[in-house]
């Protein structure tokens, strides 16, 4: 029988080759960083800039940290940056001191040892401080791997003039049969209530319903991780609603989140509503300028009347790796983002906050304040930053993501796509996705269950 010692050295060895096809992988043992001089130190910092604001960002903390400067290299997208630490971590040197990624990676870096537990430099204190969805989905092994930038609460993005002409209020969609109800009406006028075509881009809005509807598909215990697509009751709840509004033809299953067509879908209002993350409103706006003063977001809707219970879509944070020199003055980097005068920065540039203090504070959700003018305009006049906060504050189920979440996107897109297609039943496309995670897993070096 592998000893649990020998499993974690396997998956950890391994872990890297999977992520992006790459042999070799240096993990942390190899190449371990030092604290440093917290006052003193010139960061590497990689990410993307979203929102246009790096260079403030980084010009504020440097004055405020006059012996630290912060060199940013831009690596373009999430994927990038994630495929570029994974080569750095095999190559065994070249990491940054600081490196943002989405929020279901951080867990692979961390378990193969290559972020530093931030719980070191007093980060486990802070939880208290952030929405609880975020927070959560940055822990292994009950420590802090990275800290969150921004939030994503999942919420119903609605066209009111589709929605109008369907007969249907999107105010008064409160559960997922209220949901169905209001598709079959949108449908009646040659509209779609959403899209769904099973692809690798809807796989985050995949865990975030299953999330909310109670699922635990994977879970994860050290070395040991237990996958269950098709037993567990939140699945079977989330997989029984998929199949009707497939079977039904209630959702465009040929469109794909991010895609072309996906934008001129909503910009002709084709496409009634979305169920996406709290980021969503400044893509909307770039993707759907002749809606403009059409669109409007709501809470989304619960499984059982009168709840209030949310989930997660996407999410961003920044984590110290472990071939780092200068991991105190990184972290001190990393508060100043996440804690102090960045994370307002952040805010006022379009990023949806994690931190509560700046949900809570007035001018987030003042609607004269200039930066949110604009976005209010175009969902007809709501307080969206308002609602928005108030999706964030919400209870959230336990969830985690797998160790190897990057595989697991991508295979999402290749097994489940053809339920969409309608070549196979959702049941059957789950039930093979699990199969599929439980032999990587096991591949990996871990100890898995398949359980349906």
């Amino acid at each position: 029988m592998t000893s649990h010692r020998f499993t974690r050295v396997l998956a950890s060895a391994l872990a890297c080759i999977t992520i992006v096809g790459i042999s070799a992988c240096g993990g942390s043992n190899a190449n371990k960083g030092s604290q440093g001089d917290e006052n003193k130190a010139d960061l590497v910092f990689w990410g993307w800039d979203s929102g246009n604001s790096m260079k403030r960002l980084i010009d504020g903390f440097e004055s405020e940290n006059p012996g630290i400067t912060v060199k940013f290299n831009a690596t373009g997208t999430a994927s990038n940056t994630q495929t570029a630490l994974s080569n750095a971590i095999a190559a065994g040197k070249g990491a940054p001191d600081v490196v943002m990624l989405e929020d279901p990676t951080v867990t692979q870096f961390a378990v193969t040892g290559d972020l530093v537990d931030l719980s070191s430099f007093g980060a486990d204190k802070e939880a208290d401080k952030f929405a609880a969805g975020p927070w959560g989905k940055l822990q292994y092994n009950s420590k802090p791997y990275a800290m969150p930038i921004d939030s994503g609460p999942e919420m119903l993005f609605y066209n009111k003039a589709v929605f109008d002409k369907a007969g249907v209020d999107g105010e008064k969609i409160k559960t997922w049969d209220d949901y169905y109800e209001a598709a079959k009406k949108v449908r009646a006028t040659g509209a779609y209530m959403t899209n769904n075509s099973g692809s690798a881009m809807e796989y985050q809005p995949f865990t975030a319903q299953a999330w909310q509807a109670g699922a635990r598909p994977w879970k994860v215990d050290g070395d040991k991780i237990t996958i269950d697509m098709t037993n567990d009751a939140g699945m079977k709840k989330y997989i029984a609603f998929q199949q009707k509004l497939i079977d039904e033809d209630l959702i465009n299953t040929q469109i794909a989140n991010w895609s072309d067509e996906w934008n001129r879908s909503l910009n002709d209002g084709s496409i009634a509503s979305l169920t996406i993350g709290a980021w969503m409103p400044v893509n909307l706006m770039n993707a759907a300028p002749d809606q403009k003063g059409n669109w409007r977001v709501t809470q989304l809707p619960q499984w059982n009347e009168g709840e209030q219970v949310s989930s997660e879509d996407g999410g961003s944070a920044l984590a110290i790796t472990s071939q780092s020199k200068n991991q105190a003055a990184a972290y001190k980097f990393i508060q100043y983002m996440t804690l102090g005068k960045g994370a307002e920065l952040m805010a006022q540039t379009g990023t949806f906050p994690s931190l509560k203090s700046i949900m809570d504070s007035k001018e987030f959700t003042d609607p004269n304040a200039e930066s949110n003018k604009k976005t209010n305009e175009f969902f007809g006049g709501q307080n969206v930053n308002e609602i928005l906060s108030e999706a964030a504050k919400r209870s959230v189920n336990e969830f985690q993501y797998l160790p190897y979440n990057a595989f697991a996107q991508t295979e999402f897109g290749d097994d489940i796509s053809p339920a969409y297609n309608k070549k196979e039943s959702l049941q059957e496309a789950f039930a093979n996705y699990g199969k599929k995670l439980a032999e990587h897993g096991t591949q990996q070096g871990y100890d898995v269950t398949n359980e349906g």
